[in-house]
């Protein structure tokens, strides 16, 4: 028991530090559990990084691998493309290179060809020197000489012929143009001997009526010729009134002045104020009036107002005795005959022929030619600038630049120069035609001959193989020279003489 009592301490103490040791790896193993799992956590929130960074960077290297197939991509188009603008350039290149070589070539035996030719001119002149000098005994320089002079007379001969006939010629169109701006003139300018287109006459009911139109002390007369601007000639021409000015439209207005005056009976100033403001709003109405009817006559609309108006004045103008309103109209539908027989726009032609001379209602207001004045009239009335061409190009002031503008050239020749319209007689007019033909005819080796333009020009067909160049050039000369010894003409006549040679087979 004493042993025992000695030993059980020591088992205690033994036991102790063995349950101790007991608990401290207890609590050991715990701490590594506890950290096993942290560190598990971790390397597990470590991994899921991993995976996430894992897939960011291949979506990065994606994108980055088809940017870069996008751009090699667009690259390799760029350079094909370059290379297949190269490729065509160098085609052109040497297209052209073939081309210019083809030219070097053709240069080439076109400067053989031509020392050809010129060594057969020298070998044929030294031939015709040598036989000049065998035929009349002279040498070579002699013979030239005697040819030179032969050669310089006969040209001193054709010049002087030539020249005179140029001065004849111009000396006529000098005084066809003279006769124009005289004429012009007197349209635009009141004079003494110009009384067929700048007067007008009035009958009066009675001598009495010449009295009151004066007035006392001319009062009444210089009333009317202020408020008119026409000139009153009371004359000694009995129950007669001669009202005279350039510009048709007054003359117009003083007319109906007169007659409203004379059927009222109340002439003095005032009165004569009133009744010329009334008479120039009936003129303007009536103007209007005949330009629609101009106008549908035609057979055209959209014409503005104002221009109608203008065009209606025309219907007291005239141009070498031929009524300009009238005129126009007919020129009108001639240009739109031709332009529907060619396609073109009717109503365009239409419309041009019928306002080309619409200047001439003001060519006395304003400066300038009536075709540029009708121009400017049309394009600020907002008119087609292709009619506005065909006005101002009619007498070839201007270039045409629109089709309309020969179609309108055309018309207004046509019905300017027709036989009858400004004064011609018909048969007069055909028997020059023939006459014209006749002369050409009686010419040896004359096939054909046609008198075009209204017999301004002369077309004759010889035969080619009875008249060379030269014998062409002669006939024209003769037949001018004929014309000019037998006829009566105005103007200038043109002489084409036209030699033609045809080559025909026929492939079986």
């Amino acid at each position: 028991m004493e042993n025992l009592g000695g030993v059980l301490p020591v088992v205690a103490v033994v036991f102790g530090l063995a349950l101790g040791i007991l608990v401290r790896q207890f609590i050991a193993a715990a701490g590594i559990r506890a950290a096993t799992v942290r560190a598990r956590s971790i390397v597990e929130e470590a991994r899921q990084q991993q995976s996430a960074l894992i897939i960011t960077a291949k979506g990065e290297i994606s994108r980055m691998r088809l940017a870069a197939e996008d751009g090699l991509r667009q690259e390799r188009e760029q350079v094909t493309a370059e290379s297949e603008r190269f490729r065509l350039r160098e085609v052109a290149l040497g297209e052209r290179e073939t081309f210019f070589a083809e030219r070097e070539v053709s240069i080439a035996e076109r400067e053989r060809g031509l020392l050809e030719e010129s060594a057969g001119l020298e070998a044929a002149r030294a031939s015709v020197n040598a036989r000049l000098a065998e035929v009349a005994g002279l040498d070579a320089e002699a013979a030239r000489k005697e040819v030179l002079a032969r050669l310089t007379e006969d040209a001193e001969t054709e010049a002087n012929r030539l020249r005179a006939t140029l001065e004849r010629r111009a000396a006529e169109e000098a005084g066809d143009r003279a006769r124009d701006m005289i004429l012009t003139a007197m349209q635009r300018v009141a004079a003494d001997h110009s009384t067929e287109h700048s007067v007008t006459h009035i009958k009066l009911a009675s001598e009495e009526m010449k009295g009151r139109l004066i007035g006392r002390e001319g009062r009444n007369i210089r009333a009317l010729e202020a408020a008119t601007g026409v000139e009153l000639l009371i004359d000694e021409t009995p129950m007669q009134v001669t009202l005279s000015s350039f510009d048709p439209v007054r003359r117009e207005v003083a007319r109906v002045t007169i007659d409203r005056l004379m059927q009222d009976g109340r002439i003095h100033p005032v009165r004569i104020e009133e009744v010329v403001a009334k008479a120039q709003g009936e003129v303007d109405a009536t103007a209007l009036k005949n330009g629609e009817e101009a106008a549908l006559e035609v057979g055209v609309t959209g014409i503005p107002t104002e221009l109608l108006r203008i065009l209606g004045r025309l219907q007291w103008r005239t141009s070498y005795g031929q009524n300009v309103l009238l005129h126009s109209i007919e020129t009108a539908q001639v240009a739109g005959a031709v332009a529907g027989e060619l396609g073109m726009d009717i109503r365009a032609a239409k419309v041009g022929g019928l306002l080309h001379d619409i200047g001439k209602a003001l060519d006395h207001e304003i400066e300038g030619t009536h075709a540029a004045i009708g121009a400017d009239l049309a394009r600020r009335h907002g008119m087609p600038e292709g009619i506005v061409n065909a006005i101002a190009a009619h007498h070839q002031e201007v270039e045409c630049t629109a089709r309309e503008a020969p179609i309108v050239q055309v018309a207004d020749a046509i019905s300017a120069a027709r036989p009858g319209a400004r004064g011609n007689q018909a048969e007069a007019h055909l028997r020059r035609l023939e006459d014209l033909q006749n002369i050409a005819m009686s010419f040896e080796g004359v096939e054909k001959v046609y008198a075009v333009q209204a017999g301004r020009e002369v077309r004759i067909l010889v035969r080619p193989d009875h008249v060379d160049d030269e014998r062409a050039r002669e006939i024209a000369r003769d037949v001018v020279k004929r014309i000019e010894e037998q006829l009566s003409y105005p103007g200038q006549i043109r002489v084409t003489v036209i030699r033609e040679t045809r080559a025909v087979d026929y492939a079986r």
